[in-house]
């Protein structure tokens, strides 16, 4: 394996420019319980299956336990670390609603986290998720009442769910929309879910995005996720125009130092060129790319 850096950067994105403005970065310097914890995950996955399943129902003698709180692994530790300073020094400045976190972050440990913070999280499921609608069916009478209703088949969404259909280029695309839940998280979920579908060769795929919050329209989490990416533009920018491939720093902090210059001047270069191009709109520069669908 080649030796490399990794870098977390927290972005103001603007919604009306199209643009992310990075405004912290830090160098992902895994310490020793990251390791192990990662180590312990991968061992967990690669350890063999009991030859016998468990027998169904719940085991006799079992008794109810109250739900313990969330411990956040020590990458959310740091992340949380992060946005907290970051929300401090802009209190009362901007308004902030939602985190967007990439993939990665699609589990309930990181939602509580953000939750944490006073933000949202918009963020992006597993394919193969297992949601279920909210049971809305009659008391049966006795025990408790169900929570968990019909489970989600991405292939047959419910048509109450449907929000937009649209087709280009043989490619039929459908949004789906609703509260979910999932066994692996506390609350329910705000799902978005893109359903795509290849006309002539009946070949479907599908994406699932979702938000803590449960008002968020299924336009704008979607426009929101996209708009991701834009982070990745920034480093695109810092590396061709900036160095951020060229530094030859090797301590810690001096690396810090590089990035987060490297990063000030996609700032600085994106405020020049914005008040340039208000008496030149011919202006040459890096211009900001959507996300399309297929890239969710």
């Amino acid at each position: 394996m080649l030796p490399g850096l990794g870098f977390f950067t927290l972005a103001l994105i603007s919604i009306q420019q199209r643009r992310s403005f990075p405004v912290r970065i830090e160098q992902v310097v895994r310490s020793e319980a990251e390791k192990a914890a990662s180590q312990a995950k991968r061992a967990a996955k690669q350890a063999p299956k009991p030859a016998a399943p468990r027998p169904r129902g719940r085991p006799k003698g079992s008794k109810n336990q109250v739900a313990a709180e969330v411990v956040l692994a020590p990458e959310l530790l740091r992340i949380q670390a992060m946005l907290e300073a970051q929300l401090k020094l802009i209190a009362g400045c901007i308004p902030l609603a939602y985190l967007v976190l990439d993939g990665h972050f699609g589990n309930h440990a990181a939602l509580q986290m953000v939750r944490q913070c006073g933000l949202h999280l918009i963020s992006k499921l597993r394919c193969d998720s297992a949601l279920y609608l909210p049971d809305d069916g009659p008391y049966q009478g006795h025990g408790p009442h169900r929570k968990y209703g019909a489970k989600l088949d991405y292939r047959h969404l419910p048509d109450k769910c449907l929000k937009q259909t649209t087709t280009e280029d043989q490619i039929e695309t459908r949004i789906y929309q609703t509260q979910a839940l999932h066994k692996e998280f506390r609350q329910p979920l705000n799902v978005v879910v893109i359903v795509k579908t290849n006309l002539h060769t009946r070949a479907c795929a599908h994406v699932s995005l979702f938000s803590s919050d449960l008002a968020l329209a299924y336009d704008k989490l979607i426009d929101y996720y996209r708009l991701r990416f834009q982070i990745e533009f920034n480093f695109r920018d810092a590396k061709q125009y900036w160095g951020l491939e060229d530094f030859m720093n090797v301590s810690e902090t001096a690396v810090t130092n590089a990035a987060n210059l490297s990063l000030f001047m996609v700032n600085l270069s994106q405020r020049l060129l914005g008040d340039l191009r208000s008496t030149d709109p011919q202006c040459s520069g890096p211009e900001p790319r959507e996300l399309s669908p297929e890239m969710c």
